[in-house]
């Protein structure tokens, strides 16, 4: 089968190849016709796993043991979603009085089940924490007729069916979304904010316009094509179906250098060990589900063309707007430098849209997290096991912490814990530390440009005109022609669908790779690393992948210029209607004057709540304003905070504690030197002992970060000015505690 080798330690051998570069070479041949048999039989392998899987009633690739508690089909306003419970594995407790915690999974092309792929991933990391856990999965093919509203809402009755199922848990479920998901359960938030505890979106695009220069080619994809109108004939040469194999095209395309060599020649150089993971993934990339027209269509012309979600335009069938302005939660916002499917500016942008200014997220009522990871992909925001390990642990762990975050943006980082003082308060390798932002601090991520604003906006009007002339001329004749049978040869002849058919058993010329494969591994020669032919393909495979990249790069930088300058004409723009247009293309609903008249009453409330309460509050008030308008900077304030809960208030819940937080800090906000001078007449009818014992818990908590700072130690005096001036007794305290610090 293999060419015939002299021993290479023959006296023979070495005199007709002193030097070893024939044996090298022999060794070598031998070794790449043995890996190229291997590599063909993963293939073949990869197509049997991908045709067994699609065929499957109920696909998922979840590695975790679940039961289905909710079956989307049945609900009045059925969709092909389904809520599950995950079974904890052997040795993993649950507590149920926990908080729950609820995973979506993305309907992007791919099949169900990334969020719970692997052990380390965001169920197996909220199992651990002893959460029980939840999975809103799919079906690979939707109900007919249904619509994204359909979806959204189905979402609400499971989030409520989950809450059902805790009436003992005062907390309401954590919620995760994962891309696609992840603007889809803000939009399900927007509209019954109530039923969502703590929301994390990892790599939602949640404002599609947004994005850097030389970066983000998606976002110019709509432009490029005309618009929307290519979803349409897509879904109608599709009888009412769109393949999801079309999304997974577009997401290959931005990195032609992973998806046609670096990504194989890694199975290639290591088919002895890379089989398993290869083919393990291959299962959910393969694994392409079908949309409704009608659902693709809606999520084009209204987020990634029109970017009305991030503006507060989108409004429902009912006549209910969604506002991403109404949600109550705390939303963690995680994102990479390293995607370029969802990069930052896209995921972060939709806070710029809908605010003004920090003071008018405070007035909303609005906690906002953001972490930005440095180098991790797309899929590895939510795949990755060292991103689960460090990030989504943290987020995890500290989301009790996170909702008692007051009102604002905050951007996060983790830092391993042996750097920090009082580690002995740090339960786990890493610490999750907050510092306060203002909405400019994002420019810098979201960099921000009107003129391409008025680009995409011109998109958006092209969109619709070739939208338009397309249903008048085309459609008719394409649904005329188009039938279910049509359709799915269509699917079944889509090139990264045929490509898993052609190298799979139901090829007759495959039929000879397993017998083949199996010769090699009971004779396998594997060449030595250090082989100089073997050397030589790693430096011709570098090379290839860095002809690739270069390539790409100059094919994005053709799209972009040429995108900006087509769009960028003062003609076109005046012909779609925009150039005499008196307001800004992107719309910031935060300027209009009902919601200024929202942030005057807000404040009208607040004013009316300076000197109600009692020493909780006068306690509270101080430390939050120590502290410079947030309670702590990271988790061991907090855990003072929460430990010492019972010696304040021994009767309130964790949710009375957080709403305590949050309204003494809306009060320091409105007016801090009328907030201060109330903590005497707060603590009136408190003796010496007591007043003496809240300053000593105040110290207790502000000790947990360590030393004040010089500024911080000049307001806690003043504090403490504040506090002794309402001792019994003491007379004219208050004028001298007077004056802002």
């Amino acid at each position: 089968m293999y060419p015939m080798m002299l021993s290479s330690s023959s006296p023979a051998m070495s005199l007709l190849d002193p030097l070893g570069f024939g044996r090298a070479a022999c060794a070598y041949w031998v070794d790449t016709l043995q890996r190229g048999t291997l590599y063909l039989d993963v293939m073949r392998q990869r197509g049997n796993q991908y045709l067994e899987h699609i065929e499957k009633t109920k696909p998922n690739v979840l590695g975790f043991e679940a039961e289905v508690l909710v079956d989307g089909r049945e609900l009045p306003r059925p969709v092909n979603y389904e809520l599950l419970r995950i079974l904890p594995p052997e040795g993993v407790e649950i507590d149920d009085q926990s908080r729950p915690f609820v995973v979506v999974d993305p309907r992007a092309g791919h099949g169900p089940g990334i969020g719970g792929f692997k052990p380390d991933s965001e169920v197996g990391v909220a199992l651990r924490a002893g959460h029980p856990c939840y999975f809103i999965g799919f079906l690979p093919y939707p109900v007919p007729g249904q619509q994204v509203e359909d979806v959204v809402e189905a979402e609400i009755a499971f989030l409520r069916h989950v809450i059902e199922r805790h009436p003992d848990v005062s907390e309401k479920p954590m919620v995760v979304g994962n891309c696609q998901a992840g603007w889809q359960i803000m939009m399900a938030a927007a509209l019954e904010p109530d039923l969502f505890g703590p929301i994390l979106v990892a790599g939602a695009p949640l404002s599609y316009w947004a994005g850097e220069r030389g970066g983000a080619p998606m976002r110019y994809t709509g432009g490029m094509t005309g618009g929307s109108w290519m979803t349409a004939l897509l879904g109608d040469m599709g009888a009412g179906l769109f393949d999801g194999a079309w999304l997974v095209q577009n997401f290959e395309r931005l990195n032609p250098a992973n998806t046609w060599w670096d990504k194989q020649y890694r199975l290639y150089a290591n088919v002895d060990t890379e089989a398993e993971r290869y083919l393990e993934f291959e299962r959910w990339w393969g694994g392409h589900v079908v949309l409704g027209a009608d659902e693709i269509q809606y999520i084009v012309d209204n987020l990634f063309i029109g970017n009305r979600l991030s503006t507060a335009q989108l409004v429902s069938s009912d006549g209910r707007r969604i506002d991403l302005r109404n949600l109550r939660s705390p939303v963690v916002v995680f994102c990479s430098q390293g995607d370029d499917i969802t990069p930052p500016p896209q995921a972060l942008g939709w806070v710029r849209d809908l605010y003004e200014n920090t003071e008018d997220i405070i007035a909303n009522e609005q906690t906002i997290v953001y972490c930005v990871h440095d180098t991790t992909g797309h899929l590895g925001i939510f795949v990755s096991g060292s991103v689960s390990r460090r990030e989504h642990t943290e987020f995890t762990a500290n989301m009790d912490y996170i909702d008692v975050l007051p009102p604002g943006l905050y951007e996060t980082q983790v830092t391993s814990a042996d750097k920090h003082a009082d580690d002995d308060l740090i339960e786990r390798d890493y610490l999750l530390e907050f510092q306060r932002r203002e909405v400019a601090d994002l420019d810098e991520v979201v960099q921000h440009r009107p003129e391409d604003d008025r680009r995409f906006a011109t998109v958006a009007r092209l969109s619709e005109i070739n939208l338009g002339l397309y249903r008048l001329i085309g459609q008719p004749w394409v649904q005329a022609m188009a039938s279910p049978e049509s359709a799915r040869f269509m699917r079944r002849m889509h090139p990264n669908r045929l490509g898993y058919r052609l190298l799979s058993d139901r090829n007759p010329l495959m039929s000879a790779v397993p017998v083949m494969a199996e010769r090699v591994r009971r004779d396998r020669h594997p060449v030595d690393q250090d082989n100089v032919y073997r050397a030589l393909e790693g430096v011709l495979s570098s090379g290839m992948s860095q002809g690739l990249d270069a390539w790409r790069q100059y094919r994005d930088g053709l799209i972009e210029q040429s995108f900006l300058m087509f769009y960028g004409q003062p003609m076109l723009q005046a012909m779609v209607g925009l150039q005499g247009d008196a307001h800004a293309p992107r719309h910031r609903p935060g300027a209009e004057p009902e919601h200024r008249r929202f942030i005057e009453q807000r404040r009208a409330t607040t004013r009316a709540k300076l000197a109600e309460g009692g020493s909780h509050e006068a306690v509270m008030r101080s430390v939050i304003y120590v502290l410079g308008g947030a309670p702590a900077s990271d988790e061991r304030n907090f855990k003072r905070l929460r430990a010492s809960r019972a010696e304040l208030e021994p009767s309130a819940t964790l949710a009375d504690f957080k709403q305590l937080v949050r309204e003494q800090f809306f009060i320091l906000e409105h007016d801090r030197q009328a907030a201060l001078e109330a903590i005497p007449t707060l603590l009136s009818g408190q003796g010496a002992e007591q007043i003496d014992a809240h300053l000593e818990h105040i110290e207790h908590v502000l000790a947990a970060s360590g030393d004040l700072s010089a500024h911080a130690a000049e307001r806690f005096e003043r504090v403490r000015s504040l506090f002794h001036s309402a001792r019994p007794g003491v007379e004219g305290g208050r004028s001298s505690a007077a004056g802002e610090t």
